[in-house]
């Protein structure tokens, strides 16, 4: 019996951001939210990772939001920087304020700020929040090697998300 052919599209995704040396190089705004996220960290509540994390979010009006990390003994029922951010400027508004961008910061409870990365559920989120205002959001996210990557848009973090158009039909 001859092996079966399987025939496949090759497709490839390709992502752009930009990294720079440091925060000195970025725009005013920029520096600005990138200072608030890692001002945040001071607020975080970490006594089990021992790793503060802190999120600003720049408004369209110029004023910033911030939130971080949450933890509990009850490990699952802990919150990560970035959605505290997205979840307590929503609950706090009547009509959530346009996002122009945000930064994410960390750092050990005993040490230099480092990465800080989003996860899964925080890239589904911050996205959610992206597609809801019909707009880019800038992203701004400390690197491994200690740089600064910026991302013109959410949408660049989770290619393939979930959405609204992907749920069953309402009856």
């Amino acid at each position: 019996m001859a092996p079966a052919i399987y025939s496949a599209t090759r497709r490839q995704l390709s992502l752009a951001y930009q990294e720079f040396a440091g925060p000195e190089q970025l725009s005013p705004e920029e520096h600005r939210t990138w200072e608030a996220a890692r001002a945040a960290t001071e607020f975080s509540y970490a006594p089990y990772s021992h790793f503060h994390v802190g999120a600003a979010l720049l408004l369209a009006d110029g004023s910033l939001f911030q939130g971080t990390n949450q933890e509990n003994a009850a490990y699952p029922s802990g919150l990560c920087a970035e959605r505290t951010a997205l979840f307590g400027l929503a609950g706090s508004r009547p009509t959530p304020p346009r996002l122009v961008g945000m930064a994410v910061a960390g750092r050990p409870a005993a040490g230099a700020f480092g990465a800080a990365l989003p996860c899964g559920a925080c890239r589904q989120v911050m996205l959610e929040y992206e597609l809801r205002q019909g707009a880019p959001i800038w992203l701004l996210l400390p690197s491994v090697q200690g740089t600064v990557l910026r991302f013109e848009r959410l949408a660049d973090l989770l290619p393939f998300h979930f959405s609204a158009e992907d749920l069953p039909p309402r009856a």
